[in-house]
């Protein structure tokens, strides 16, 4: 009779103890921070950029807002890195600044409106001529004879100190018919038959059915590096943080390759 009273104490208690179990709720699992939503930009975003990134910047801009749609980019200020960085200087309300030189970008971060720009991209120079090439231009000696009418970008321009540094190297003197204050201004010339040759970069050629390019002995050695940054004085800080982001980022810097940049 003991032995059955001490067997049936041992089923109650065990009954008892899966019914504990099954009623103790199930564990709740809390989100992580790095689960929470990220926060959607919106707003507008102000960029000055140097001419020759008029076609991968609107493409970088258009990609940006497809992923931002509550962003918009105000038309870029397209122009010469020596002029935009002048204009912002003197109070131009501008968010996001690319230049095609270090030089012109430090100008910005001395005056004290930038701090730690990052390099995204370079490029060298091509001699642009007119398609079908008429003067027959074929080096860089043959910018400086003159007999044939040559444009090149302004000293103070990215493209122009780069060209001025090309001819340099090569010991030749050119005596432009004109100098221009960016590079689009060059390949406009050019491509309309006003001169027989230009410097410009070799970006700027891709897809240009009215010009040819003439890479130059020495090209390699004459790389321009260009510099980003978000300007301390953003009226959208973290839209424009993230646009530089985005020109740093895989997509930012696939559209860069596939026109021509090199990597910075």
């Amino acid at each position: 009779m003991r032995r059955l009273l001490t067997a049936t104490a041992a089923l109650a208690a065990t009954t008892l103890f899966l019914a504990g179990c099954a009623s103790t709720p199930a564990a709740q699992t809390t989100p992580t921070a790095s689960a929470a939503a990220t926060p959607e930009l919106s707003g507008s975003l102000t960029i000055s950029a140097a001419a020759s990134l008029k076609t991968a910047f609107d493409e970088i801009a258009a990609a940006f807002e497809a992923q931002n749609p509550g962003v918009d980019i105000a038309p870029i200020t397209y122009d010469g890195s020596s002029t935009l960085a002048t204009q912002i200087i003197e109070g131009a309300a501008v968010d996001v600044f690319a230049s095609a030189d270090e030089k012109n970008m430090q100008k910005v971060v001395d005056a004290g409106l930038a701090s730690d720009p990052e390099l995204f991209a370079s490029n060298t120079l091509v001699i642009a001529v007119p398609a079908g090439n008429p003067a027959g231009i074929a080096s860089l000696a043959d910018l400086a004879d003159p007999a044939n009418t040559v444009v090149l970008c302004a000293a103070e321009v990215p493209c122009g100190a780069a060209s001025q540094t090309l001819l340099q190297n090569a010991g030749l003197t050119v005596t432009p018919a004109s100098l221009e204050q960016n590079v689009t201004a060059v390949l406009t010339k050019v491509a309309a038959g006003e001169a027989d040759a230009g410097l410009v970069y070799a970006t700027d050629v891709i897809g240009n059915d009215d010009v040819e390019a003439i890479v130059p002995d020495g090209a390699k050695d004459v790389v321009n590096h260009y510099p980003v940054v978000a300007l301390d004085a953003a009226t959208n800080g973290p839209v424009a943080a993230a646009f530089v982001a985005f020109v740093l980022g895989g997509e930012g810097q696939a559209i860069l390759s596939d026109l021509g940049f090199g990597a910075p």
